[in-house]
């Protein structure tokens, strides 16, 4: 009788014993805590990509949380994340979905941000997704066919230049190409080495002449400025000058000065070639009586 009651007492606690360590392990598992100082915020995402309740959250690498909610509202995932008690979060956190592993697990990446100011837990925060294999695999298919096309396109440039290349002639040429350019670097070396001396005097006097030109405008700085002030007052007074000869011009194209109006007066015009016509003919009258008998003058002189 006493022998059994061990027994029975020794099945009881076992039972009780493995029934402690399922829960602990489904708790652990699960990330069931008893701890009431756990913080839990929500974090709204686009697309999550296989998210599932109870993945990981870690805070720069290092488990701090476990997801606890995910939530589908108007086409956007809202996820709530439970943290420990010890997590900082700043107001420039940032949370995305990334990778646990490559078999295809996902966990929640948080940087804690570097502000003083702590995050408002109350609030809806925005996450990102940053993408996993399968994401890629599928942008690779979008673009699947443009990929055939470029490689095809490839193929026909590397099949070109395989030809190219195959041409003797082409060879031949290029060869050639570059052994003129061997002989004309050649050359060239060869060519500075014998006049390193004229080249390196010939730099000596660039610089010792670039030398005097600065001294001389260093020393003659006064007379230089003096100079150019002369010219800019020459020119100025030319300006002045040619501006007076237009306006002289000017005034004498429309009759408003003596000249233009002497210019410009037709009546004297026509009296000047009547003038000029008179002396003409007077002088002819006393070209004709000199060579014919002298002058003839005749006077009425009337004295009284």
């Amino acid at each position: 009788m006493r022998d059994q009651r061990k027994t029975e007492i020794k099945v009881g606690v076992t039972v009780i014993v493995g029934l402690l360590i399922f829960f602990w392990i489904y708790g652990w598992a699960k990330n069931f805590t008893i701890n009431s100082q756990r913080k839990d915020l929500s974090v709204e995402f686009t697309s999550v990509a296989g998210l599932s309740e109870g993945d990981p959250v870690t805070v720069n690498g290092v488990k701090k949380g476990y997801v606890k909610k995910i939530v589908l509202i108007n086409g956007k995932v809202t996820t709530l994340l439970n943290f420990d008690p010890d997590v900082f979060l700043a107001q420039d956190a940032k949370f995305s979905v990334m990778m646990l592993d490559l078999m295809g697990g996902k966990k929640v990446e948080v940087n804690p941000g570097l502000s003083d100011k702590s995050l408002d837990y109350s609030k809806i925060q925005q996450g990102s997704f940053v993408g996993d294999i399968a994401t890629a695999m599928a942008m690779v298919g979008t673009v699947q066919n443009d990929l055939v096309d470029v490689i095809r396109e490839v193929k026909v440039s590397l099949t070109a230049l395989n030809n190219t290349l195959a041409d003797q002639k082409f060879s031949n040429d290029l060869k050639s190409s570059v052994a003129n350019l061997a002989q004309l670097t050649q050359g060239l070396n060869t060519l500075i080495q014998n006049n390193s001396a004229e080249i390196s005097k010939l730099l000596k006097n660039g610089t010792e002449l670039t030398k005097n030109t600065n001294d001389f405008i260093v020393s003659n700085r006064d007379s230089i400025s003096q100079t150019i002030s002369s010219v800019h007052s020459a020119l100025k007074a030319s300006k002045e000058l040619l501006s007076k000869v237009n306006d002289f011009m000017d005034k004498t194209d429309k009759s408003q000065n003596n000249l233009g109006k002497f210019l410009n007066d037709t009546t004297l015009v026509d009296d000047l070639k009547a003038s000029i016509q008179q002396v003409r003919e007077l002088t002819k009258l006393l070209v004709d009586q000199l060579k014919a008998n002298g002058i003839e003058i005749h006077a009425h002189v009337k004295l009284f």
